[in-house]
């Protein structure tokens, strides 16, 4: 891929030139690429992850499992926030305003430092509780409390890292966070194979190893943003105020505010759904989050193409070129769904396969892959639900798409799958998940093509 040929077609977005249909695509994929492998590097070294504690057995799958979700709620926390403050960046450098970007990222420090901090502090003090508040029993619960308390410690970390990648993705650079992301997996699995298994640590092992990876590459995803970003460093430029001002702080509460909302009660729906798995059993409980991880390894190209589209959209929103931005959106929301049309079609035919490497335990893997062939159905609508959002978020439009994930999500997936759960088991649940994509998807296109996402901008 020529990356010198990418940069030279986002100035052109700045400056105002005009670019042939091919040289669009060409765009898109030139920023994808990197944030797709990155994303399935990250999806194959957790693999190996969850492979190493599945060894351990299904208690500390499922102890792991069992809090995967509230983890996950923590991070999308720290996402709203990051990119309440990038998409105001990506709008900047479209507008070839790289002094106010730069302003907006001295503040974005600040305050996503102190958001981290109490997001951490939070974790922290409820991780002796929340097993028991999931429906966990005893005999994973205190592996489960400390597997939480050890990564929400590291919380700060794992924001750092996110503020940076974003940052320098909104500007265009996709391919040192990837880089640092695919390190970071590998990271990971070194630190794990060591605390893990050569000294003995077990799931304790395996968190302390994922923060002792975040650590490193945090520090070397500030560096590159600070120090060596052409756009963004802040190394070698005369000294500015870090001191969060109202004009964009407001403007990140309103980007960031309803992304939050979503995360929050995304996140709380994620929890229901584990409590609804809970009392299905121990091995349930570790088929579904195995299957989940397997399931990302298809899903995680779309959250690539949705991280491309976020900055095209962005810069060109910025830039205030409309038909260009309607036409970025199109072309990453038809890239991602024939791309996870494809991986779901590989993920059918290999779903008992894949779950065998994460776990030895026939009945898990049987479970797994019964539920994956299920959710293949569902992944071309997924990519639509995944790549429109990111298209939506770069213009800047937050509050609809949130309500529009959580309506579907509380009213569609987590009242289904309450019904079907008793009878069916487990697939149930995947059921409902199925059905619900298939529905959030064709809502994310309807408001994709009706156009109202494209109301603000200024042409």
């Amino acid at each position: 891929m020529n990356f010198g040929k990418s940069d030279s077609l986002l100035a052109s977005i700045r400056e105002g030139r005009e670019m042939t249909q091919g040289e669009k695509l060409r765009l898109i994929i030139s920023l994808s690429i990197p944030s797709i492998l990155a994303q399935i590097s990250a999806t194959i070294m957790f693999f190996i992850d969850a492979s190493m504690v599945g060894h351990l057995g299904a208690k500390a799958s499922a102890a792991i499992g069992l809090v995967e979700t509230t983890g996950w709620l923590m991070g999308g926390l720290g996402s709203a926030a990051n990119m309440g403050f990038s998409v105001q960046v990506a709008h900047a450098i479209g507008a070839n305003d790289f002094k106010r970007a730069r302003r907006i990222l001295r503040q974005s420090l600040v305050c996503c430092l102190i958001y981290s901090l109490t997001i951490s502090i939070i974790g922290i003090l409820i991780s002796g509780q929340l097993p028991y508040w999931l429906g966990g029993t005893e005999e994973i619960a205190y592996d489960a409390s400390i597997y939480f308390a050890i990564i929400g410690f590291c919380g700060i970390f794992f924001q750092m890292t996110g503020l940076g990648s974003s940052m320098l993705k909104c500007s265009g650079n996709m391919r040192i966070p990837s880089a640092l992301n695919i390190l970071s997996c590998v990271l990971d699995v070194v630190f794990n194979y060591c605390l893990i298994y050569l000294l003995n640590m077990g799931v304790m092992g395996a968190a302390i190893g994922t923060g002792l990876a975040e650590l490193i590459t945090a520090g070397l995803m500030l560096y590159f943003l600070l120090c060596r970003s052409d756009i963004l460093r802040l190394k070698g430029r005369p000294h500015r105020s870090f001191r969060p001002q109202a004009d964009v702080v407001n403007n990140a509460v309103k980007i960031g505010a309803p992304m939050a909302l979503q995360h929050v009660l995304m996140g709380g729906a994620q929890i229901v759904s584990t409590i609804i798995v809970a009392p299905l059993g121990t091995i349930a409980i570790a088929a579904h989050s195995l299957a989940i991880t397997v399931e990302s390894l298809c899903y995680m190209p779309g959250y690539g193409i949705s991280d491309a589209a976020t900055t095209l959209v962005g810069q060109s929103f910025g830039a205030g070129k409309r038909l260009l931005t309607k036409s970025f959106a199109y072309m990453s929301a038809g890239l991602g769904m024939c791309v996870m049309t494809f991986m779901g079609v590989l993920m059918f035919i290999f779903a008992s396969e894949l779950m065998s490497i994460l776990t030895p335990v026939g009945d898990i893997i049987d479970l797994g892959a019964y539920c994956l062939r299920i959710e293949a159905f569902a992944e071309p609508m997924f990519a639509a639900s995944i790549v429109c959002y990111g298209v939506f978020v770069g213009a800047g439009d937050t509050m609809k798409p949130a309500i529009m994930n959580l309506t579907s999500m509380w009213a569609v997936r987590l009242s289904l799958a309450a019904i079907l759960a008793p009878i069916y088991g487990l697939s149930g649940v995947w059921i409902a998940m199925a059905v619900e994509l298939t529905i959030r998807g064709s809502f994310f296109l309807i408001r994709l093509f009706s156009g109202n996402w494209l109301k603000k901008i200024k042409e």
